[in-house]
């Protein structure tokens, strides 16, 4: 990332946020890393070639995430080239089960955690320790938080907070009907318009309830290379259906939902693009803005 005053990586500016953390609370927050099979190995030399950016390497804890098969046009197995089935991850809404899994939750429990955030690597503004949030969801008794942004325009491609059945939920952008996107409340603003952006809070007995919980999956159709024959295939066109949990389809299990509006100049400057809108390049922008 090109941010100032010298380029700095994903996983060091979060460091940077946890060491600002770690020294106004006057404690070591643990670390907790969900990889993937595909990128664990990539991810742990990187952290170790860096020295983890000087935190505490017994306070970091790397785990692995899970696998779902992927399935051609025709739902049949697609396969790898050792000629064994294909496997893609599973979604972020795979961590509830991988952390129970994995030994996370044991971990959590005997480290006398009792709130842990939950949130992607690819936000450089993230606010990792939210104690606003953590105080009101505490005040208002609930056991799970999410910190939001209102949508910058009807078109935005984020997941958006709602009710389904009278629970809390989350609907992707995808799956917002095209009537919906542009509806307004009687302030003028967006009906469906508070922004889910992956800053989640969760008490520690709530992970573990949704750990036992099959979540759903939601399907997505991509271009995925694979092995016909002992011959690689790489499609010109979607070829695959790949099968995720999100980590709010979780929400609905509980019957409220603490939500802090946020600022999008001081808490959302993702990077999921290479060009263009949330790219590096605004993201960088955004933070030597916020920084300066």
């Amino acid at each position: 990332m090109d941010v100032k005053p010298k380029s700095k990586y994903l996983f060091e500016i979060i460091v940077e946020t946890l060491l600002r953390a770690n020294k106004k609370y006057e404690a070591i927050i643990p670390w907790y890393i969900m990889t993937s099979n595909d990128n664990n190995e990539e991810t742990i030399k990187f952290l170790e070639d860096n020295n983890y950016f000087g935190y505490d390497k017994k306070y970091v804890k790397i785990f692995i995430q899970g696998e779902m098969p992927l399935l051609d046009i025709n739902g049949e197995f697609l396969i790898d080239q050792d000629g064994k089935i294909k496997f893609a991850s599973d979604g972020n809404g795979s961590i509830y089960r991988s952390m129970k899994e994995n030994g996370i939750l044991e971990d959590m429990k005997q480290r006398k955690i009792e709130w842990i955030y939950i949130c992607s690597v690819d936000n450089i503004l993230l606010q990792i320790v939210e104690p606003i949030l953590l105080g009101l969801t505490i005040k208002q008794k609930n056991q799970i938080a999410s910190k939001t942004i209102i949508k910058a325009n009807p078109q935005e491609k984020v997941g958006v907070f709602c009710k389904k059945n009278g629970k809390p939920s989350v609907i992707e952008y995808t799956e917002l009907p095209e009537d919906m996107l542009e509806m307004v409340d009687e302030n003028k603003e967006l009906t469906f318009g508070e922004s889910h952006i992956m800053c989640n809070l969760f008490s520690l007995s709530a992970l573990e309830k949704i750990s036992e919980e099959t979540l759903p999956y939601h399907i997505a159709f991509k271009k995925v290379e694979y092995y016909e024959y002992g011959k690689l295939i790489i499609p010109t066109e979607p070829n695959s259906y790949k099968m995720e949990a999100f980590i709010f389809d979780s929400f609905p299990l509980f019957e409220k939902i603490t939500l802090l509006r946020g600022n999008r100049e001081e808490d959302f400057a993702p990077v999921k693009n290479k060009e263009g809108n949330d790219s590096p390049k605004t993201a960088s922008e955004l933070y030597n803005k916020y920084w300066k």
